[in-house]
């Protein structure tokens, strides 16, 4: 499936594909449709026999596995309700700061949530049996990438801490059905807490190891740089590997740009907290951060999103509605789109600033 999940979808590229929706559609429902739910894919969707296909778990365990999609259907099912998220969302705004070429330039749409079914990757740890010296999973995917003159899968890994958490899932439904292929079938790991590079798509193989992978994604791509570092500059080993989620809080509706009534107004949205910790608050300003108000919230799942909404009053006039977060720990969001800006454009948790007019 090489097509637009849905006409309403904003294309960000479409080789490889990459889209979002309009913010506004995100919030209808708790769980993301799967015609509606972000893809960032990084070549081709490959095509899967789903006869011959083999899951191969293997590496520092006693017992290498090789498990049709008939013989995952013999461990134990398990669900979650997990949101996903690209570590690229937001990249537009850090873009207003400074150029950065070669980069999807996502809104805030880079962004999901869905209610995933599969076999818990402990289980699958479990029956392969952990050898001694273990301290991260790797997924390779059976996707064709070429950078740099190679050609080879997506990949990534986690620390064997979280692979052995219930929440993480080796996943062949999304929302009910059948996952489809532009979201990984015939099967995809998902990793709730984390971004969503190390929730890899059409998975072949997973790999028990006692380093991080190797993959030229984790271990080139998906790193964070200071904000002084430059593509000429940059070294591998200098940037932050990511893992979990930042932080973050989305205004949604209104968006910006649009001419409101004064009075009050219904600003709606989207906060995300990363790893396992959850939102405590949403704070919301009419008035670019001089005043707050705080948001109702709700959806309370452990491991997805959580809408908001507060009322405010609007003058007649221009306005800067700015939103943060605040989570279980106590964090919250950075002010300033500068202090977060980096040559790569991940991880923007600035405060999100919607501009509107009121009349």
């Amino acid at each position: 499936m090489s097509t637009v999940p849905d006409s309403r979808m904003r294309i960000h590229s479409t080789d490889p594909l990459v889209g979002g929706p309009p913010l506004p559609l995100l919030l209808r429902q708790f769980i993301t449709p799967a015609e509606l739910f972000f893809v960032r894919n990084h070549g081709p969707v490959p095509e899967v026999d789903p006869v011959s296909f083999r899951l191969e778990v293997s590496g520092m365990v006693r017992r290498p596995l090789s498990l049709s999609l008939d013989a995952l259907r013999d461990f134990p099912r398990s669900r979650v309700a997990a949101t996903l998220q690209c570590a690229g969302n937001r990249r537009e705004e850090l873009m207003s700061v400074a150029p950065i070429p070669g980069e999807v330039p996502w809104g805030a749409d880079g962004i999901g949530t869905a209610a995933w079914g599969g076999v818990r990757l402990s289980d699958l740890l479990e029956a392969a049996g952990l050898a001694e010296g273990a301290s991260h999973v790797a997924f390779d995917g059976l996707d064709s990438v070429t950078r740099h003159g190679e050609t080879f899968g997506f990949g990534g890994s986690i620390p064997l801490e979280k692979a052995l958490g219930p929440e993480v899932l080796i996943a062949d439904e999304m929302n009910g059905a059948t996952l489809p292929p532009v979201h990984g079938y015939p099967l995809r790991a998902v990793v709730p807490g984390y971004i969503g590079a190390r929730s890899v798509k059409w998975l072949g193989r997973i790999q028990v190891q006692a380093a991080p992978s190797g993959n030229y994604f984790q271990a080139h791509v998906y790193r964070l740089f200071a904000p002084q570092i430059t593509p000429e500059t940059a070294r591998p080993e200098n940037g932050l590997p990511l893992g979990e989620n930042s932080l973050n809080a989305v205004i949604c509706v209104p968006e910006s740009g649009e001419v409101l009534s004064a009075g009050v107004v219904t600003v709606q949205g989207y906060a995300l907290a990363g790893g396992s910790r959850r939102v405590a608050r949403v704070d919301v300003s009419p008035d670019g951060g001089r005043s707050w108000t705080s948001a109702t919230l709700r959806h309370h799942e452990p491991w997805a999103w959580q809408f908001w909404e507060v009322r405010l009053t609007l003058e007649t006039g221009p306005a800067e509605l700015a939103a943060r977060a605040w989570d279980s720990s106590a964090n919250t969001q950075p002010e300033h789109l500068e202090s977060v800006w980096n040559f790569k454009g991940y991880m923007n948790n600035a405060w999100h600033r919607v501009r509107v007019t009121a009349r």
